[in-house]
This record gives C-alpha cells, structure tokens and sequence, in this order.
C-alpha cells in the first residue's frame, strides 16, 4: 500500500534512508568534495542526517537555470559527518554541507522505478515526491533503487 509521505522520525540510533533532490551538477561537485548539500545550502534539514545514513541522490536536471532533463538516480551516499559544517563558495555563497563518503554506482532513469517504489503515491504524477528535496523513505525503497544503481 502507498503511503502519502514516510515518517521522518527515527529512535535514537536507528538508520535512516534519505532521498536528496540535487541538479547533476551539484551531485558532481559533492561525489568529488565528499559532502552532501541540501536546500540551496541551508542548514535547516540538513542537520537530520546522521552518520551511517544512506542516501540516494535524485537529479530532476543537469544544472539550476536552464538545465536540461535528466531526471535520474544519479548518486549513493553514508553520512558520515556528525554536524553540517559551512563552506566558503563565494563572498554572497556559504553553503552548509554534511560529510559524505560515496559509493561506485551507474546513474539509473528514475520513472521506470516509480510502480515499485511505496514512498511514490501516484505514479501519473511521480515526480511530485522529489520536490520536497531532502526527505526519508523506507528501507525496501532505498534498496530497490541501489540494487538498480549497483546493476
């Protein structure tokens, strides 16, 4: 059964699965700078995340303005910072980033996924879940997608 949207609460401790909505070239810079980004670089959410996390990497487009689709799976992640710290990207630009280590893994077309995905609850409209960036979704869901990714 689909539900609306998974909780977010966790027990202490407990693993989570998360699911970043990042353009592809955001996804490249954080693969290759080992950290995880969320919110245009607010610190808000991202402080959510704890070590040993998982965390897919959703890319709706290659970049922010004028981009052109891409709309894939197209990175994996375990947290492994334990505080999100903030980067010095230009004098008006200090994002709040989360470590990251990242894992091999081949970018996979998301809507192929979306009937086999609970966290999805109307696949007509399956890009809807995306929009709200950072956000948990089951286990079975997160393994689903990696085992597509690790293919």
């Amino acid at each position: 059964m689909r539900g609306r949207y998974p909780a977010t609460a966790a027990l202490p401790g407990e693993q989570r699965f998360w699911v970043n909505t990042v353009t592809l070239d955001h996804v490249e810079a954080a693969v290759e700078g080992g950290f995880t980004q969320a919110d245009h670089g607010a610190r808000t959410r991202l402080a959510r995340p704890q070590p040993g996390d998982e965390m897919v990497f959703y890319s709706p487009r290659t970049s922010l303005q004028g981009g052109r689709p891409v709309r894939q799976f197209t990175a994996l992640a375990t947290i492994t910072g334990t505080e999100p710290f903030q980067a010095f990207v230009s004098d008006d630009f200090r994002p709040w980033r989360l470590a990251a280590t990242f894992h091999p893994c081949t970018p996979v077309d998301a809507k192929p996924l979306v009937e086999e995905l609970s966290f999805i609850p109307d696949a007509t409209h399956w890009g809807l879940p995306f929009r709200r960036g950072l956000f948990t979704i089951p286990r079975d869901d997160f393994a689903r997608i990696a085992a597509h990714m690790r293919a």
